[in-house]
């Protein structure tokens, strides 16, 4: 019954592996541990991911630009044995856009705000650095916070 058990746990774990998605936060890297050795790795679309391949079982996948690619590993028979999409974002939680009447100030938060634009008013201009948390709840009726905005 043991050897059965551990027979078909070996034969669902390259299943296991194709399953899902791999979400990897922009400019930053994910660590993927293959299955088995890997011969052939192809990315989608390199300018959403990148990956490098440090030995035949690990890989590691950064970030580039935000969309969604795929990322396909074969062995040497040219089996997959990795596949799944690659979810490319800003980590939940780390943008906010402040709207003051028709300018859009965009910000990131990591860890502390800093500008990345704006839009509306002038085009490209850059605000000013971002306000401390008490000057958001002093100015609430003019200032609105909404995370997330891409």
């Amino acid at each position: 019954m043991r050897k059965l058990a551990l027979s078909l746990v070996l034969a669902l774990a390259p299943a296991a592996a194709l399953a899902g998605s791999l979400e990897v936060p922009l400019d930053q890297s994910a660590f993927v541990a293959l299955p088995g050795p890997a011969h052939n790795v192809i990315i989608g679309n390199p300018a959403i991911a990148d990956v490098s391949v440090p030995d035949q079982r690990h890989l590691i996948v950064t970030g580039k630009g935000a969309g969604v690619t795929n990322l396909v590993v074969t062995d040497a028979a040219g089996r997959p044995i990795f596949d799944r999409t690659i979810v490319v974002g800003a980590e939940p939680g780390d943008r906010v856009a402040l709207i003051n009447g028709g300018q859009v100030t965009q910000y990131t938060c990591a860890p502390r705000c800093e500008a990345v634009g704006s839009s509306g008013g002038q085009a490209g201009a850059m605000a000013p650095a971002a306000p401390s948390m008490s000057e958001y709840s002093h100015n609430a009726g003019s200032v609105q916070a909404s995370p997330n905005t891409p």
